[in-house]
C-alpha cells in the first residue's frame, strides 16, 4: 500500500513521540532519578507517574471534545507538542549532583502532559489523513514503526557515551536533549502536511458545550452494556500493561541495584522489548484471524500475569532480558487487538464519539498500578512484593472481560495487524 504525504507525516510523528515514551518514561528518567542521593528509592517514581496520569486524565475529556471545533485541533496539537519537547529538553539541565530532584519531577510531569495532550489530537487526526478503507493499515503502521524508530535516539545517546567516555549521568542528560530534538524534528512534517478536514463550526460558549457533549457521550456508552463492560475490563488490564511499561526499569534497579545496569545492558534490555514487540504485534493480529481477538487478548493478559510472577524471582541481569522478551511478546498485541476489538462492538455510526471515550479510559490507565507498586514497596520494604501487587489488575480485568457475551465477541473476524 502506497502512503500519501499526509499519511507518511502522521506516521512520522508516531516515530517521534514513541522515542519519548521509551527513552524518557521507560529508561532515562528512572535511571537519572535513582542517581539522586537524597531520593529514598527509585520506586518513589511510581507516585509521580500516578500524579502525572491523573492530571492528564482530568484534562483529556474536555480537550478531546474541544478538538472537534474548526481550526482548533492543530493549534492544540502544536501547543502540547511544544510543551512536551521543551520540558523533555529541560530535564537535561537538572543534574543528579544538584540534588534538585523536585525540579526534575516538575519538568517530567510537564513533559507527560505535553506528550499525552498532543496524543489526544494526534489520534483524532487519523480521520483527517486517510479514508475509512485505509484507516486500519495506516494506524497499524504508525503503531508498529513507532516501536522500531523509538530505539534510534536512545541508541545514539548510549553510543555517544561509549565512544566519548562520558560520565553516565552526563550521557543520560544528553539523551534527554537528543530525544527532544528527535521528537521535535519528526513533528514538523505533521504540522506542515496535515490539516483538519472534519470539524464542528464555532459556536457560543464552546467550553460549556464541550462538557455537554462529553456528558452525552457518557450516557451513550452506558446504554451499550457490552461497550461499558469492556471499557471497565480494558481500564483494569491496560493499567497493568502501562504500569509494567513505566515501572520495569525502576523495579529492576530497586531489586538488582542501579550499578547492575551499564549502558550496553540497558540498551540491550530495551532493544529486546521493542524489537520483539514489532513482529509479535503483527503475529497477534494474524493469530486473531484464526482464534479470534477475544482469545488473543486473553493470551496477552495471562502473558502479563506470568511476567509479573517471573519478575518476582529475578536475581540477575539476564533474567531481565528474558523478562523483557516475555513482555515484548504481548505488549504490542494486546494494545492493538484491544483497539480493533473495541471497533467491532461499538455502533459504527458513532465511532468517533465512542473512540473518544476509549481514549479517555486509556488516559486514566497507569494511575492505580504505579501507586500500588510504590505503596507496597514502602509498606513492606521489599520492592519484589510490588510487582505481585499489580497482578489483581490483570485477574479482575480478565474476569470482567469474559463476562461479555461470547457471540458478540466472535461474530466477526478481526482485521488484525497486517503491514
Amino acid at each position: 500500500m502506497k502512503l500519501s504525504k499526509e499519511e507518511k507525516s502522521w506516521i512520522l510523528y508516531d516515530c517521534g513521540n514513541s522515542a519519548y515514551s521509551m527513552a524518557v518514561t521507560t529508561a532515562l528518567l528512572p535511571i537519572v532519578f535513582g542517581m539522586f542521593s537524597n531520593v529514598n528509592s527509585s520506586m518513589d517514581l511510581g507516585y509521580f507517574n500516578s500524579i502525572a496520569s491523573i492530571l492528564v486524565a482530568i484534562l483529556s475529556p474536555i480537550l478531546g471534545t474541544m478538538a472537534d471545533y474548526k481550526d482548533k485541533k492543530k493549534r492544540f496539537f502544536i501547543f502540547f507538542s511544544l510543551i512536551g519537547v521543551i520540558a523533555t529538553a529541560s530535564l537535561a539541565f537538572v543534574a543528579p549532583a544538584s540534588g534538585q530532584w523536585q525540579l526534575l519531577i516538575v519538568f517530567y510531569i510537564l513533559s507527560v502532559i505535553g506528550f499525552a495532550g498532543a496524543n489526544i489530537f494526534y489520534d483524532s487526526f487519523l480521520v483527517d489523513v486517510t479514508t475509512d478503507e485505509r484507516m486500519d493499515k495506516v494506524s497499524s503502521k504508525g503503531f508498529a514503526f513507532g516501536y522500531i524508530a523509538s530505539v534510534i535516539p536512545f541508541g545514539i545517546s548510549l553510543l555517544l557515551i561509549l565512544f566519548m567516555g562520558m560520565d553516565k549521568s552526563v550521557g543520560y542528560q544528553i539523551g534527554f536533549i537528543i530525544t527532544a530534538l528527535w521528537w521535535g524534528l519528526l513533528t514538523m512534517p505533521m504540522i506542515k502536511d496535515v490539516q483538519q478536514r472534519y470539524y464542528i463550526e464555532p459556536e457560543p460558549k464552546p467550553i460549556i458545550n464541550s462538557f455537554k457533549r462529553l456528558g452525552d457521550t457518557f450516557k451513550n456508552v452506558r446504554q451499550h452494556k457490552v461497550v461499558f463492560v469492556f471499557l471497565i475490563a480494558y481500564f483494569l488490564y491496560i493499567d497493568g500493561v502501562d504500569t509494567i511499561i513505566k515501572m520495569v526499569v525502576p523495579y529492576a534497579t530497586s531489586v538488582l541495584g542501579a550499578d547492575a545496569f551499564d549502558t550496553f545492558t540497558l540498551l540491550g534490555i530495551l532493544l529486546v522489548i521493542q524489537i520483539i514487540a514489532f513482529p509479535c504485534a503483527i503475529l497477534y493480529g494474524n493469530l486473531a484471524k484464526k482464534y479470534s481477538a477475544r482469545t488473543m487478548i486473553i493470551v496477552g493478559i495471562f502473558t502479563y500475569i506470568i511476567s509479573c510472577i517471573a519478575a518476582y524471582f529475578i536475581t540477575s541481569v539476564w533474567h531481565i532480558f528474558i523478562l523483557g522478551a516475555l513482555i515484548g511478546s504481548a505488549q504490542g498485541g494486546i494494545q492493538a487487538l484491544s483497539r480493533s476489538y473495541y471497533a467491532k462492538i461499538i455502533p459504527k455510526e458513532k465511532s468517533n464519539e465512542f473512540f473518544g471515550f476509549y481514549n479517555i479510559f486509556g488516559k486514566f490507565a497507569a494511575i492505580v498500578g504505579p501507586a500500588v507498586m510504590s505503596l507496597t514497596t514502602t509498606l513492606t520494604g521489599n520492592a519484589k512484593f510490588s510487582i505481585l501487587a499489580i497482578i489483581p489488575l490483570f485477574i479482575i480485568g480478565f474476569f470482567v472481560f469474559i463476562t461479555l457475551p461470547k457471540e458478540q465477541l466472535e461474530q466477526d473476524e478481526p482485521k488484525g495487524l497486517i503491514l
